[in-house]
């Protein structure tokens, strides 16, 4: 009798619980999902996740989808390090390239250990920009002028109200190359290419996940699933490995509002001590 009480609560269980929770990969073989969707403005919520996969014993792979045209250059540095202190950890780290992952978005992707794109993503744009806007004929035709006050000779470098200076914008080009250099460097580390061969498309062009991989930028072309599949494979695990994504946390809507209005009572503080 008691025999077959336990059959039957054992065929209960089979139908009760999803099969996904009963046969999912052992602790310590599970990947991590890390998604960055959006315009890259800051790190703070993407390195809380990636620090949360870095300790965290039951994670021993690391997927980041990245759909995004890219962004600020630190933000993107600041990920690429966090990037880094997974991989010297012990971890695998995939990167998975969606509808577009260009600029910063490939610059983060090539710290990892695999990149993986759709034939289709568009990618690449390897490349630094600084846009300056100039008003300077608007406030002569308003009759505004402005009058500066300033501690050196280039603490208004690239004034929008007035002409940009020929050596003025020689320093900001030398600013511009050096951080260029640095994003060809990240990628010939990361993906173990000659400089020479990444300087021949790394003018910022755009490019087809089909094309990136023909470049050696990209090393296989798949989706998302695919890729945690090869985090799984790289880390060494044994069957489907469990996924475990890593949402951003939510900031309250009352800390947002009142985060929005500080800023805008401090624009003209921000704007006076502008480097």
């Amino acid at each position: 009798m008691a025999k077959k009480i336990c059959i039957i609560i054992i065929a209960v269980v089979f139908l009760l619980v999803p099969a996904s929770l009963l046969f999912r990969a052992r602790p310590g073989e599970s990947v991590a999902l890390i998604r960055i969707e959006e315009e890259i403005r800051e790190s703070k919520s993407v390195i809380e996740r990636l620090e949360k996969a870095r300790e965290n014993p039951l994670i021993r792979g690391v997927v980041i989808y990245l759909n995004t045209p890219g962004g600020a250059v630190v933000p993107c540095q600041e990920m690429v390090d966090e990037i880094n202190r997974l991989r010297d950890g012990g971890k695998v780290v995939v990167a998975s390239l969606g509808i577009i992952a260009a600029s910063g978005g490939y610059y983060i992707a090539s710290a990892a250990d695999r990149i993986v794109a759709n034939p289709g993503t568009i990618t690449g744009s390897i490349g630094v920009i600084m846009e300056l806007p100039s008003v300077e004929e608007l406030t002569r035709k308003i009759g505004v002028e402005m009058r500066v006050i300033k501690s050196r000779k280039y603490k208004d470098i690239a004034s929008p109200f007035r002409e940009m200076e020929n050596e003025e914008r020689e320093l900001l080009q030398d600013v511009v190359n050096d951080v260029y250099n640095q994003f060809v460097d990240e990628v010939v580390k990361g993906r173990g290419i000659e400089r020479d061969s990444v300087l021949k498309i790394a003018d910022g062009r755009i490019f087809s996940g089909k094309k990136a991989k023909e470049f050696g930028f990209v090393d296989t072309l798949g989706s998302l699933k695919d890729a945690i599949a090869i985090a799984g494979d790289l880390a060494g695990m044994k069957g489907k490995p469990a996924v475990i994504e890593l949402k951003e946390r939510k900031i309250p809507l009352v800390i947002r509002l009142l985060s929005s209005i500080y800023e805008r009572k401090n624009v003209k503080l921000e704007y006076i001590f502008r480097p």
